[in-house]
């Protein structure tokens, strides 16, 4: 088992984003990468010089065409995000989010090129226990969720029914560098934005909800590990392994931070998950994959 991806066409969907930025940089110095991204949230000055760039939507195929043409393994980081944009504009969600997806997998498979796809844990909705394997229910209660729970299946079945050699990694609470929100990985940044300005830093519920909190440079990880392997049309769960309160998150940014700023609790966010931790056993035994970076660490950099 490897952790190195060299000698190839490599493609990044939506690699001026957050995890996509960090991936483009792993990969760069021992391949040819391209990057697929419509700028719509992704940060234009992100890109190297060295990265050849493809301005374009998923959806756009003269634009993915471009992108895909000879390439070898395709990063499908690409897509909405938010679950509350997902809640509020379902269309558009899914049109980027499943429509999206099937059109790179199209693509792949005309080229014969390898996709690797940032699945989710939102896929598992509200865990009949913890911690979560890849077997576990799959109940999500949120479009995005049921979208990324489409993509994840049709990487499967591509893998079934046209040989396609593809990997769907099930991400949990990804943090790190050049993180702009979202949902509880966000947390992260939220707390650190609140902190830098005197506080409040506020929890929503009681802060005991427990999160499974990810570095970035473990997902890139998991992904290079996801390009080499031999276990592909196969899904795996990329967290740590480790539960961790909200409201421990929040207390440790405020420690760092700013000492005297006070912790102050909301209203919770109506149908939130109360507790989710994955289940790491079955990506350590078929990719060799192992986080290195813990949360106090991840954290201690994030905060500088």
């Amino acid at each position: 088992m490897t952790d190195s991806v060299a000698g190839q066409t490599v493609l990044v969907t939506g690699g001026a984003g957050f995890i996509g930025s960090h991936l483009v940089d792993a990969l760069l110095p021992d391949n040819d990468v391209r990057i697929l991204d419509s700028f719509v949230s992704g940060d234009r000055s992100r890109p190297p010089a060295d990265a050849t760039v493809v301005e374009g939507d998923v959806r756009d195929e003269a634009a993915l065409a471009r992108a895909m043409d000879g390439v070898d393994t395709v990063f499908h980081e690409a897509a909405i995000v938010s679950v509350a944009q997902s809640v509020a504009d379902p269309t558009t969600s899914h049109a980027v989010n499943v429509d999206g997806t099937l059109s790179v997998l199209e693509a792949a498979r005309r080229r014969d090129a390898r996709v690797v796809f940032a699945s989710s844990a939102a896929i598992y909705g509200a865990p009949e226990s913890v911690p979560v394997s890849e077997t576990a229910p799959k109940q999500p209660s949120s479009p995005y969720g049921l979208e990324k729970l489409s993509g994840d299946h049709y990487c499967r079945l591509y893998a079934d029914l046209y040989d396609l050699p593809t990997v769907a990694l099930r991400y949990f609470n990804v943090y790190g560098p050049r993180q702009s929100g979202g949902d509880y990985a966000g947390a992260i940044t939220a707390f650190t934005e609140q902190a830098r300005a005197g506080g409040p830093l506020t929890v929503q519920g009681d802060g005991g909800q427990t999160r499974d909190f990810v570095n970035v440079a473990d997902v890139v990880q998991a992904n290079l590990r996801a390009a080499a392997t031999d276990a592909t049309g196969e899904a795996f769960n990329v967290g740590t392994g480790a539960r961790t309160t909200i409201r421990d998150v929040a207390e440790t940014i405020r420690d760092r931070v700013a000492p005297d700023a006070e912790i102050a609790t909301v209203d919770p966010r109506p149908g939130d998950i109360r507790d989710s931790v994955a289940d790491i056993g079955k990506a350590r035994e078929k990719l060799g994959y192992e986080p290195t970076v813990s949360l106090e660490a991840g954290l201690a950099d994030y905060l500088g």
